[in-house]
């Protein structure tokens, strides 16, 4: 699985932080980071970080 995160669109709102903090966080300079290949028992929370996304900024590919 392949986390794709368009940085153009996200605003940093963190709501996919909640969802899978092993995926997604905020830095301390208050930007997302995340892991762009993240293990495949991750999938259900990063589908979920997906979801939430207020811009719909993340996209997964297989």
């Amino acid at each position: 699985m392949k986390v794709i995160v368009d940085m153009d669109v996200c605003k940093d709102h963190g709501q996919c932080v909640f969802a899978a903090p092993e995926v997604f966080q905020i830095n301390e300079d208050g930007h997302l980071v995340y892991v762009a290949e993240p293990d495949e028992s991750l999938r259900d929370a990063v589908e979920e970080a997906a979801d939430v996304c207020p811009l719909q900024a993340i996209t997964i590919e297989d």
